[in-house]
C-alpha cells in the first residue's frame, strides 16, 4: 500500500469547493441573461445581446412582431399578468407545503436524535470502534447530534434548491413566449438557459453543503472518520425525505389541476388546451412548476446525497479511511467537481457554440447534449481515477477486504455513467413520438379509448426490458470489480452529469408553460406551434430525466442496502430463512400500496377540480363566450389543499416502514423489505413513467398532424384525438405522480435503514426475541 494519490490533500481542499464555486456562477450568468429578456412593453427590438454576431438573420427575425405591432404592447402586458398568476400560485403552495414539511422535519430530527442516542444509553464516554474493535471511536450520543445535524442540512439545501428552481422557471416562462416571436431558436436558448440555471444551481450547491459538513464535522471527529461518515448519512436522509413530498405533493397538484381542465375542457366543452375560459388553466400551469421542476430537483438532489453517503460510508471502512488518505476519501465528491465542469462545457454547445434554426432541430440539440456530457464527463473521469486514487488499494467488502485497482474504480463510474445514457435513449424511443412505439399507440386511436389503454399499458412493459438489463450489467460489473463501493460510484457516475440532466428536464415545464402563457394571452398561432414544438421535445426529455431518476435510485438503494447490511452486522441475507422470505414479499408489496394512495388521490383531488370547473362554467354567465374572467383562485386552492392533505399517508407509509419493521421485526426482515421493495418498485416505475410519456405523445402526435399517418388521425376534437385525451388523461398520474415518486420510496427506505442502523443492530427485533 505504499502508493498514494497524485493530488495533494491541499489540491482537494481546493478543488471541489471552487468546481461548486465556479457552478454556482456560471448558474448566476446564466440568469443573467435570462433575464435581459424584458417584460415592458415599450423596449421594442432588445436582443438583450442574445443576438450579438449573429444578427445575419435581423430581416426575418422581426416578421410576427411586425405583422402583429398593433397589439403587442397587450400582448406583453398579458404576459406578465399571467407570469405574475403562475409565480404567485406556485409560491403560495410551496410555502404552504414547505410549513407542513417543516413540522415534519422537527419531528424526524428529533427522532433520529433519541434512537441513535439511546444505542449506548446516551453515555458520553467514547466506545470501541465498530469495524476496528482495537481503536476508540467518538461516542454514540455525537453520532446522534450529528447525524440529525446532517439531516437537517440536508433537507433544507433540497427545499431551498426546488423552491430556487421553481422561481427561475417561473420567471423564465413568459420570456420563453415572447422570444418565440423572433424565431424558435431564440425561444430554445431562454428555456435552455433557465433549465441550465437550476440545474447548475442544484449541483453545486449539493457538493458545497456536503462539503463544508465533511470538513466541520471533520474539525469534532478528528482520526474517527469511521464516525464522521456515518453521521453524514443523514445528509442523504434529509434529501430525500424533503424530496418525497416535493414529488408527491406536486404529482398530486399538477396532475388534479391537468385532470380536471383536460376532461371538462377538452372533451366536454370542446375548447383548446390552456383556453384562458378554462378556470382551471392556471393551477395547470403552476402544477407544472411545483411537479416537475421543485419536485423533480429535489428528487436529483436527494439521489445525489445518498450515492455520495453510500460511498463515503464504505470508503470509510476501507484503506482510504482506515490509512487516513483524505484526496481517494474524497473520490466521490471530485467525481461530482468534475461533473460541473464537464456539464458547462455541454451547456456552451446548446446555448452558444451552435443555433437552433428550425423547430426539428431541437430534439436533437437537447439529444447531443446527454451525449456530448456523457463523453467529456468519461474523461474526466479518467483523469480524477488516475490523479485521485492510489494505484492499488482495499476495499471493505462484508468483513473482508478487497484489493481493487484504479482502473476498475474508473470502469465502474463509467458503466453507470453510460448505462445512464442507455436508459436515457431507451426511454426516448418508446415516449418519442418520432418513433413507431408511440405512433402505435397513436393509431390505436382509431378503434377508441380501450385500445389506445391496451397499446400505452402493453409498451410499458415493454420499455422495462433494457433499462433493467442495463441496470444489471452495470450492477454486476461495478460489484465484481469493486464491491458496494463500486455499486456507488456507478451511481454516481449516472449522476454525474445532473446538471445537464437537469437543464434538460426542467427545460420541459419551462416551454410547456411559455405554450400555455401563448394560448392564455391570444398570440397568433404560429407562436402556439413553436411553442408546442419546444414542449413536445420537452416532454421526451422529461421522460430521460425520469429514466435517470429511476436508474439511479437503483443503483443508489443497492449501494445503500449493503451498507445498511455491513453496519446492521448481518453476514449474508438468506432469501430461505422464513425471516428474510417475509420481508421479501411485503417488500415487493409496497410499491403497489404506495402507487393506490397516490394514485387515488390524484383520482379524487381531480373529482373536485372537475366538479368546480364544471360549475364554473355552468353558473358564470358570459364564462363561455369569454366576457367574463374565470374564478383561478378557487381552482388554485383546490390543488393546493388537496395535495398538502393527500401528500401524508404516502409519505408516512414510506418513514414509518423502515421504522416499525426495525423495531418490531428486526435487520433480517428489514433487508428483505428493502431488496423487495428496491425489485419491484424500479419495474412500476418505469412502465408507468413510459406509459404515461408515450400516451401524451400520442396525443401531441395526432394533434400536430405532422406527417400523413397523423393527418388521417387528427384534427384536434375528432374521435380519435379524444380517445388519444382519455389515454393522456389516464397517464397523468402514471407519469407524473405514481411513476416518479417510487424511485424515492426505493431510496428513502434504504438511507433510512442505513441511518437507524446501529440502533437497530442493537435494540430491534423485538418480536422475535419474545417468541
Amino acid at each position: 500500500m505504499a502508493s498514494s494519490a497524485f493530488l495533494p490533500e491541499l489540491a482537494t481542499q481546493v478543488l471541489v469547493p471552487a468546481a461548486a464555486v465556479v457552478g454556482i456562477a456560471f448558474a448566476v450568468l446564466q440568469w443573467v441573461l435570462v433575464s435581459k429578456v424584458k417584460m415592458s412593453p415599450d423596449q421594442r427590438r432588445s436582443d438583450g445581446g442574445f443576438a450579438a454576431g449573429k444578427s445575419g438573420g435581423d430581416a426575418s427575425e422581426y416578421l410576427i412582431e411586425e405583422e402583429e405591432g398593433l397589439n403587442e404592447h397587450n400582448v406583453v402586458v398579458k404576459c406578465a399578468e399571467i407570469q405574475n398568476a403562475i409565480s404567485e400560485g406556485a409560491t403560495s403552495f410551496l410555502f404552504t407545503e414547505y410549513k407542513y414539511v417543516g413540522l415534519f422535519m422537527g419531528i424526524f430530527a428529533i427522532l433520529i436524535f433519541l434512537f441513535l442516542g439511546s444505542v449506548e444509553g446516551f453515555s458520553t464516554k467514547s466506545q470501541p470502534c465498530h469495524y476496528s474493535k482495537d481503536s476508540t471511536c467518538k461516542p454514540a450520543l455525537a453520532n446522534a447530534i450529528f447525524s440529525t445535524i446532517a439531516f437537517v442540512l440536508g433537507a433544507v439545501t433540497s427545499l431551498v434548491s426546488g423552491f430556487l428552481g421553481m422561481k427561475i422557471a417561473t420567471y423564465a416562462n413568459a420570456r420563453t413566449t415572447l422570444e418565440a416571436r423572433k424565431g424558435v431558436g431564440k425561444a430554445f436558448i431562454t428555456a435552455f438557459r433557465s433549465g441550465a440555471v437550476m440545474g447548475f444551481l442544484l449541483a453545486a450547491s449539493g457538493l458545497f453543503v456536503l462539503y463544508i459538513a465533511i470538513n466541520l464535522f471533520g474539525i469534532y471527529y478528528g482520526d474517527d472518520w469511521e464516525g464522521l461518515f456515518e453521521a453524514i448519512t443523514g445528509y442523504g436522509l434529509g434529501g430525500s425525505s424533503m424530496a418525497l413530498f416535493g414529488r408527491v405533493g406536486g404529482g398530486i397538484y399538477t396532475k388534479a389541476a391537468d385532470v380536471g381542465a383536460d376532461l371538462v375542457g377538452k372533451v366536454e366543452r370542446n375548447i383548446p388546451e390552456d383556453d384562458p375560459r378554462n378556470p382551471a388553466v392556471i393551477a395547470d400551469n403552476v402544477g407544472d412548476n411545483v411537479g416537475d421542476i421543485a419536485g423533480m430537483g429535489s428528487d436529483l438532489f436527494g439521489s445525489y446525497a445518498e450515492s455520495s453517503c453510500a460511498a463515503l460510508v464504505v470508503a470509510s471502512i476501507s484503506s482510504f479511511g482506515i490509512n487516513h488518505e483524505f484526496t481517494p476519501m474524497m473520490y466521490p465528491l471530485l467525481i461530482s467537481s468534475v461533473g460541473i465542469i464537464a456539464c458547462l462545457i455541454t451547456t456552451l454547445f446548446a446555448t452558444d457554440f451552435s443555433e437552433i434554426k428550425a423547430v426539428d432541430e431541437i430534439e436533437p440539440a437537447l439529444k447531443k447534449q446527454l451525449i456530448i456530457s456523457t463523453v467529456v464527463m468519461t474523461l474526466g473521469i479518467a483523469l480524477v481515477s488516475w490523479l485521485g486514487l492510489p494505484y492499488s488499494f482495499t476495499i471493505f467488502n462484508f468483513g473482508a477486504q478487497k484489493t481493487v485497482y484504479n482502473w476498475q474504480l474508473f470502469l465502474c463510474v463509467a458503466v453507470g455513467l453510460w448505462a445512464g445514457l442507455v436508459i436515457g435513449f431507451v426511454t426516448e424511443y418508446y415516449t418519442s413520438n418520432a418513433y413507431s412505439p408511440v405512433q402505435d399507440v397513436a393509431d390505436s386511436c382509431r378503434t377508441g379509448a380501450a385500445t389506445n389503454v391496451i397499446f400505452g399499458l402493453a409498451l410499458g412493459y415493454k420499455s422495462v426490458i433494457i433499462p433493467i438489463f442495463a441496470i444489471a450489467f452495470s450492477i454486476f460489473l461495478s460489484f465484481s470489480l469493486a464491491a458496494m463501493y463500486g455499486v456507488a460510484v456507478a451511481a454516481l457516475g449516472m449522476l454525474s452529469t445532473i446538471a445537464t440532466g437537469l437543464a434538460i428536464d426542467a427545460y420541459g415545464p419551462i416551454s410547456d408553460n411559455a405554450g400555455g402563457i401563448a394560448e392564455m394571452a391570444g398570440m397568433s398561432h404560429r407562436i402556439r406551434e413553436r411553442t408546442d414544438a419546444l414542449d413536445a421535445a420537452g416532454n421526451t426529455t422529461a421522460a430521460i430525466g425520469k429514466g435517470f431518476a429511476i436508474g439511479s435510485a437503483a443503483l443508489v438503494s443497492l449501494a445503500l442496502f449493503g451498507a445498511f447490511v455491513s453496519r446492521a452486522e448481518i453476514s449474508t441475507v438468506d432469501v430461505l430463512t422464513p425471516k428474510v422470505f417475509i420481508g421479501l414479499i411485503v417488500g415487493a408489496m409496497l410499491p403497489y400500496w404506495f402507487s393506490a394512495m397516490t394514485m387515488k388521490s390524484v383520482g379524487s383531488a381531480a373529482l373536485k377540480m372537475v366538479e368546480e370547473v364544471r360549475r364554473q362554467f355552468n353558473t358564470i354567465p358570459g364564462l363561455m363566450e369569454g366576457t367574463t374572467k374565470p374564478d383561478y383562485a378557487t381552482c388554485v386552492k383546490i390543488s393546493t389543499d388537496a395535495s398538502i392533505k393527500e401528500m401524508i399517508p404516502p409519505g408516512a407509509l414510506v418513514m414509518l416502514t423502515p421504522l416499525i419493521v426495525g423495531i418490531l421485526f428486526g435487520v433480517e426482515t428489514l433487508s428483505g423489505i428493502l431488496a423487495g421493495a428496491l425489485v419491484s418498485g424500479v419495474q412500476i416505475a418505469i412502465s408507468a413513467s413510459n406509459t404515461g410519456g408515450a400516451w401524451d405523445n400520442a396525443k401531441k402526435y395526432i394533434e400536430a398532424g405532422a406527417s400523413e399517418h397523423a393527418r388521417t388521425l387528427g384534427p384536434k376534437g375528432s374521435d380519435p384525438h379524444k380517445a388519444a385525451v382519455i389515454g393522456d388523461t389516464i397517464g397523468d398520474p402514471l407519469k407524473d405522480t405514481s411513476g416518479p415518486s417510487l424511485n424515492i420510496l426505493i431510496k428513502l427506505m434504504a438511507v433510512e435503514s442505513l441511518v437507524f442502523a446501529p440502533f437497530f443492530a442493537t435494540h430491534g427485533g423485538i418480536l422475535f426475541k419474545w417468541l
